[in-house]
């Protein structure tokens, strides 16, 4: 597709699937509604009207494969940007190009008639995407799976909620065997586990197509992203390499909150005590007597969870333990606690291996860690025997907002395993509070132990 024809002389190269050519958009602003009148009447005598530049002199290409994200702030012109590339606006000047089915979830809800029902929402979203009458017919059981909004699938879609919208916009766009998939900041609504099954798979779409990302998220988009661009009241400030894009524009950012002096320029280097992991930060008892502390509600172990494996063996629960051994659903960060996976095995395991990480709401791994230094020799189990895997460290101070325990059991070594049982999702908690922490964390473990429990009787 193509939102405006291309030069001969500028044909992409092989490689190219989206190519932006000193792409502007203009609009008209009039002061007065008698204005827009007058401008029609009295034509290009004289001018009535203010121009309003959103996007102006935007050039780049996107090769196949590859994921770019596009940042700035509130109307720095990423919106119009993504609709130049999808076809929904004419550029004002210059060419977009684009080589391949899109699928572009922009504005949410968008593309949905509001007095129709899910089901038929989904006709008309998915024809517009492409794909005909037959193939939505095929598709549409698992495109309402996948959106899991359950009886309200029939009901008007004015009716839902905007976390309901974006399941079924997302189902679809999931389903038309897109080749180039265009988000816009679509994912800032929803539940956390959605969330998570969202960026599962923008994970894996990424290994197979070509992606244009924008959201506020720093984490997002450096998680994701190959290359970002950073757009400024509508103009490219950066391109390039998608952690170095980052850091520039929350420089940026950070400098304009200072009143424009960098924090480079008086930046003092202090030498880093040395600790132990068991030592206790001296902050703490302060920290929690105050606005600052940290407290982590942990939600039931979900033994359904989505996952997978070839289950010769099986998660059977994954908890926090305290110092006493007592199941816990409260932490607070400082403390110290034992996270446990119980296992039974049906069929007899040679080597076992037991992990687990912990990611935020992206699926963006914070820290994990798994049993292999603690094994003298292989840990081998036979047919119906329980065994558990058990990692002691101090919980760390987190930024509000949902995190998930993925556990996962494995057979053979490091380098060279088979997944027995893996759970995405195995255990959910929420942090709440004050927080010193930024950024990504690793922490050493105090203890990792793989033991025995009983056999089945």
């Amino acid at each position: 597709m193509s939102s405006e024809a291309i030069p001969t002389h500028a044909v992409p190269t092989a490689e190219a699937v989206i190519e932006v050519r000193g792409a502007g958009k203009c609009y008209q602003l009039y002061d007065k509604p008698v204005h827009r009148m007058l401008q029609s009447l009295i034509g290009g005598t004289r001018r009535f009207y203010r121009e309003f530049w959103a996007l102006r002199g935007v050039d780049f290409e996107v090769r196949r494969g590859e994921t770019l994200g596009i940042i700035g702030r509130n109307g720095a012109g990423k919106s119009t940007l993504l609709q130049l590339i999808a076809g929904t606006l004419r550029p004002s000047e210059g060419h977009t190009a684009v080589h391949g089915r899109v699928a572009a979830l922009l504005e949410l809800g968008s593309g949905f008639n509001p007095e129709f029902t899910g089901r038929q929402n989904v006709y008309l979203n998915a024809s517009i995407l492409g794909l005909s009458r037959g193939e939505i017919d095929a598709r549409i059981e698992d495109i309402l799976a996948y959106a899991e909004i359950g009886d309200f699938v029939d009901q008007p879609v004015r009716s839902y909620s905007t976390g309901m919208v974006m399941r079924l916009a997302f189902a679809v766009v999931t389903h038309v065997d897109a080749d180039i998939l265009i988000i816009d900041e679509a994912l800032a609504v929803g539940d956390a586990f959605f969330m998570q099954k969202c960026m599962r798979y923008l994970r894996e779409f990424r290994k197979r197509g070509t992606m244009l990302f924008v959201s506020h998220d720093g984490g997002a988009v450096t998680s994701l992203c190959d290359r970002a661009i950073w757009l400024e009241h509508g103009r490219v400030q950066r391109v390039g390499q998608a952690r170095a894009v980052m850091e520039a524009y929350l420089e940026a950012s950070l400098i304009e909150r200072q009143g424009g002096v960098s924090a480079r320029g008086s930046r003092r280097l202090y030498k880093v005590r040395e600790t132990t992991p068991a030592q206790v930060d001296s902050r703490q008892e302060l920290m929690d007597r105050s606005i600052l502390r940290n407290d982590l509600r942990i939600f039931p172990f979900k033994p359904d969870a989505e996952g997978f494996g070839e289950c010769k063996a099986r998660i059977e629960q994954v908890a926090f333990r305290n110092g006493g051994g007592a199941m816990v659903a409260m932490v607070v960060a400082g403390e110290c606690v034992t996270l446990e996976i119980d296992l039974h095995a049906e069929g007899a395991i040679d080597n076992v291996i037991v992990g687990f990480y912990v990611k935020d709401r992206l699926g963006q791994l914070l820290f994990g860690d798994n049993t292999v230094l603690c094994q003298q020799e292989d840990f081998r189990v036979a047919a119906g025997e329980s065994f558990r895997a058990a990692f002691r460290f101090v919980m760390p101070r987190l930024l509000p907002g949902d995190y998930f325990v993925t556990a996962g059991l494995a057979e053979g070594t490091q380098e060279q395993h088979v997944i027995q049982h893996w759970l995405h999702e195995a255990l959910r908690f929420t942090a709440t509070g004050g927080t010193l922490a930024s950024g990504l964390i690793g922490i050493p473990m105090l203890d990792v132990r793989l033991e025995r429990t009983a056999h089945e009787s």
